[in-house]
Formats: structure tokens, C-alpha cells, sequence
């Protein structure tokens, strides 16, 4: 076991774990050019063209047709691996979850479908993967995701439907709870402006325990902490940040852009 340490002593800013998740072509991928150091990214979806130029960013292409071989080889001696960067980009976790289960649906005994066995071990390989990432990797970790609604019972019994990321609901709670900030990426559709709610709501599913913010441009998004960096809320244009609960079946579709 690990001595005790003083919370005075605790920096909740240093390798942080930060997941946001949005439409296709909201700019999760492009946000990764604000990021401060060097940085490698796992590229799950074939999105890295919008990286192109981009200095300090390296690139990990990823074999879809492979998933789970692709990853055994990534997290062989992770500490090596990351060692240099100050950042380790996952994108997209939603791709590698469709990926996974059509790689899976080969072996069945249709060869196409999925068998019931699949999903247990979906929620075992997945947890064990991003278990291993956030807990094991010396750096900063951001996550994106595509998004779409779940259905939430509140305590009331009233029910609603709530953007959230993209993923199984088996894996997705349990993935959420590792993170430091879950911000939903939105675009203003009057400026084109993009930032990213950090405020979870009935409607959107957020949180953001490094600082106080609650809605921020894109392009200010990972300045955690710093009294001088903090962007007030009114910075970002107010349609931004407006968001009704969506009906069910009226959320955005997953795609294949990021």
C-alpha cells in the first residue's frame, strides 16, 4: 500500500482524464491541437487528417479490422511508450466498441452476428483496457466519443432522455467515473463557435471536478486550474450552451467523422 499523503499536498490538475464526446464533426478531434506539450494520439478512427501540420502531435495508427490485437500490442510496456509525451489521446471509444463486436461477430457461428457470451466479455475487455490507461499512464489521457440519448428514471420516477457519450451502458457508467471532466461538445450554430458544456443537466450528461467552469470555448478547454487561464462562462456565446431535453429517437445518430 502507498504512504499517506496530505490533500494539501494533492494536485487535482496533474494527469488529468478528460472525456468529451459529440456529433460528428463537432471538432473532438481538431481540439486536440490545443492541447500544451507533446502528444500522441491513438487514432481508432481514421480521423487524424484534421491533425495534418500540426506540431508536436504524433499519430498511432490503429488496424480496425483487428481491434483486440491492435490494443495487446499498444498497452505492451505502456510506460515506455508514453514516455516523452505529456499526452495520450484515445479517439474515438465509440469506433473501437462497433469495431470490437464486428471483429467478435467473425467467430460466431453465423460468422456475422454477435452471440450473448460477446457482450459479458465486451464489459470485462473494455473495463480492463481503460482501467489500465487512466490508472497506469504517467500523463495527461483525453477520450472522445461520438454521443447519443440514454434513457434516465429520476428519483422522482419522472423519465427523460440525456446526451451521453456513445458507449454501452454495461461499460459506459463505470468509464465515466474515472474521469476527471466529461464535457459535451456543441457548436453555435449563429457563429459556428464551438465550446464544450461541463455542467451536467438533466438533458446533457457533464461534470467537471478540476475547476469551477461550467461552459468554455473549445480552444480554452484543457487550462485547468490556472486563475489566469479560467475563461468566464460569458465568453462563450449563449446559444451555445442552450439545450432542451431531447425527445426519445430525436438525438443525433453516430457516424464515422469526428
Amino acid at each position: 500500500m502507498k504512504p499517506t499523503i496530505s490533500s494539501m499536498d494533492i494536485d487535482r490538475t496533474k494527469n488529468w482524464r478528460v472525456l468529451i464526446y459529440g456529433k460528428p464533426g463537432v471538432g473532438k478531434t481538431t481540439a486536440i491541437r490545443n492541447l500544451d506539450g507533446k502528444t500522441l494520439v491513438l487514432d481508432l478512427d481514421d480521423s487524424s487528417k484534421v491533425l495534418s501540420g500540426a506540431p508536436n502531435i504524433d499519430v498511432q495508427p490503429f488496424n480496425r479490422s483487428k481491434p483486440s490485437e491492435e490494443w495487446k500490442e499498444f498497452l505492451k510496456n505502456l510506460d515506455e511508450r508514453v514516455s516523452g509525451y505529456d499526452n495520450l489521446v484515445i479517439d474515438n471509444v465509440s469506433a473501437f466498441e462497433k469495431d470490437w463486436f464486428v471483429e467478435r461477430g467473425r467467430y460466431s457461428k453465423n460468422g456475422i452476428g454477435n452471440e450473448i457470451q460477446d457482450y459479458g466479455q465486451w464489459t470485462n475487455y473494455f473495463s480492463r483496457i481503460m482501467t489500465m490507461i487512466f490508472m497506469d499512464a504517467p500523463v495527461n489521457v483525453l477520450v472522445t466519443a461520438w454521443e447519443n440519448t440514454r434513457d434516465v428514471t429520476s428519483e422522482t420516477g419522472q423519465s427523460f432522455s440525456q446526451y451521453a457519450p456513445a458507449i454501452r451502458d454495461s461499460v459506459r457508467d463505470g468509464l465515466l467515473g474515472l474521469t476527471d471532466v466529461v464535457g459535451r461538445v456543441v457548436v453555435n450554430p449563429k457563429t459556428d463557435g464551438r465550446g464544450v458544456i461541463l455542467e451536467g443537466t438533466d438533458a446533457i450528461f457533464a461534470k467537471n471536478r478540476l475547476d469551477n467552469r461550467k461552459l468554455v470555448p473549445i480552444k480554452d478547454l484543457f487550462k485547468f486550474g490556472s486563475e489566469k487561464h479560467d475563461v468566464p462562462t460569458t465568453s462563450v456565446p449563449a446559444e451555445t450552451g442552450q439545450s432542451s431535453a431531447p425527445k426519445p429517437g430525436d438525438g443525433p445518430q453516430s457516424g464515422t467523422n469526428s
